[in-house]
């Protein structure tokens, strides 16, 4: 059964356009997701689940080990989430966002594209320049794991958030924040399991043909901030913003700026896709530099994309 209680009504008007489907972190919810549905309930619907082992799903006892299966596990949200979706995901959930956005039979709903710093370590094994990258990871994802099997679930915390801490200062957990983390610890091991059983991203993320924004924070990880800027180099057209002052979890210290450029990208996805196209002739040609009508209306939706673009290298 779905749980709504992470669904921000709006107006009926507004939910005849795109969704806005929004996926956390590991030991997160979907609650991280507060504020951008705050700012996007009066023109979108906006959906914002539990993935399998965290917050209202905390109970689930058959746990996902591959992406895929997490897309199963939120599949009812999915389906409830009707129209077009804009999909936007964080570290964890921005790997599942990705899973989505290159698996049938999601991946033809989707109007735009937003990853903050994707958990997709596999895309960082495939060059040598990177390896180091990639087997540190693996090697903090084999550590973490082990204390959880072990019973030390505090270490693990600890090493999980200092990892994640990045080259910024480490803030101390309240006592609250700290007995949630405990609660779903476990389900750390298997995050870190699906993450590096997906296979074949730098392939999946050439075929993606979606207005795609990503988003990564200075102080992060450099393994996250690499996997960014690869994505970037490989997904035509994607638009990359860099906050220098941010780190991991830059949805929640750096929520307004984040926000922003989210609100941003889905208003001109859904621009582009309404935007009214140059009609053919009768004979199937358009007028317009006598260009077949599909062709122009491709390089008119380009066009039109590109100029909304940032130059290369800007920051927030």
């Amino acid at each position: 059964m779905t749980d709504f209680s992470n669904v921000f009504e709006m107006p009926r008007a507004a939910r005849e356009s795109a969704c806005v489907v929004a996926l956390h972190c590991s030991l997160g919810s979907g609650r991280q997701w507060k504020a951008l549905g705050d700012e996007l309930k009066r023109s979108h619907r906006f959906f914002a689940p539990d993935i399998s082992g965290y917050g209202a799903n905390g109970c689930a006892l058959d746990l996902p080990l591959t992406l895929a299966e997490e897309i199963r596990a939120i599949g009812d949200t999915l389906n409830d989430a009707e129209g077009p979706i804009h999909l936007v995901g964080h570290s964890y959930g921005g790997a599942i966002a990705f899973a989505i956005a290159t698996r049938f039979p999601f991946a033809h709903r989707l109007r735009s594209l937003t990853l903050i710093e994707p958990v997709l370590p596999t895309l960082l094994s495939d060059s040598e320049a990177d390896r180091r990258l990639y087997a540190r990871f693996a090697q903090v994802a084999r550590d973490v794991s082990e204390d959880i099997w072990n019973g030390s679930v505090l270490e693990a915390i600890d090493q999980f958030m200092a990892f994640w801490a990045g080259s910024a200062p480490q803030d101390p957990l309240t006592e609250g924040a700290r007995a949630r983390m405990i609660e779903r610890a476990h389900k750390l091991a298997f995050d870190f399991q699906a993450a590096f059983a997906e296979q074949n991203v730098a392939e999946a993320a050439a075929s993606l043909r979606v207005p795609t924004l990503l988003l990564s924070g200075g102080t992060s990880p450099y393994v996250t901030q690499r996997i960014v800027e690869r994505l970037g180099e490989i997904i035509g057209g994607a638009e990359i913003r860099h906050l220098p002052d941010a780190g991991h979890m830059l949805p929640l210290t750096h929520a307004a700026s984040v926000n922003s450029l989210i609100a941003e990208h889905i208003a001109r996805a859904d621009e582009l896709a309404t935007a009214p196209l140059a009609a053919p002739d009768s004979a199937g040609v358009n007028r317009r530099r006598g260009e077949g009508g599909t062709s122009w209306r491709l390089a008119r939706m380009r066009a039109f994309w590109y100029r909304l673009r940032p130059k290369p290298g800007t920051i927030c």
